[in-house]
């Protein structure tokens, strides 16, 4: 697809241009089967924590967003995926380093070119993040978006780590949680369930 193609078709919302950039779904759940994975919130509690090493020793590492990462003590220091549902200036994504970029948000007019062709780019499906929206009530966060889809795989276990669910609020802003179109209360019993009837869930320094 050529720049204008991709500027076109983000303008104009038009779907199937865009998801034709990104791997199937299915390549992220046979990337996963197996695998032990630590999800990294940017909750600030976890910034006075010592997780990093367990962070860096599971099989993939994902971040979300701007993936803040003050020390190598609290938050470890790789990235395998980021998962994105805002803008991010180059200079962060070189920070970061991601091996893979999946776009998870349903407002496609902010993925950006350079996004979209990284190696391995995964497009969320918006049919996802309707039904999981629907089912909490409230847009869903980026974290709740890839706790659902990450527990729709085969992975070996999950660690969930920066997830306090907004009560220290994030690293990467100032907002309070009524200043942000989440419901914090929605996605902290979803977790809840999870780790009830899934042995692989384990949300780290709760």
């Amino acid at each position: 697809m050529t720049r204008l193609g991709f500027l076109i078709a983000r303008t104009l919302r038009q779907e199937g241009p865009l998801a034709r950039l990104s791997v199937p779904q299915q390549s992220l759940m046979d990337e996963l089967e197996g695998r032990a994975v630590a999800l990294v919130g940017n909750a600030r509690s976890l910034a006075a924590r010592e997780e990093g090493a367990m962070i860096d020793a599971a099989d993939i590492v994902i971040r979300i967003n701007r993936a803040p990462m003050p020390s190598a003590r609290s938050h470890g220091t790789r990235t395998d995926w980021l998962a994105l549902a805002t803008s991010i200036r180059p200079a962060e994504l070189d920070r970061i380093a991601p091996r893979r970029i999946l776009w998870m948000s349903h407002k496609r007019k902010r993925l950006s070119w350079r996004v979209a062709h990284t190696p391995g780019f995964y497009l969320h499906p918006l049919v996802d993040w309707t039904t999981l929206r629907d089912r909490l009530g409230a847009p869903p966060t980026t974290g709740a978006m890839m706790i659902d889809l990450l527990m729709r795989s085969r992975l070996r276990m999950l660690s969930l780590h920066g997830f306090d669910f907004f009560a220290s609020k994030s690293l990467s802003g100032s907002r309070d949680a009524h200043q942000v179109p989440h419901d914090f209360a929605a996605e902290r019993r979803m977790v809840e369930d999870l780790i009830a009837r899934d042995g692989r869930v384990r949300l780290v320094g709760a």
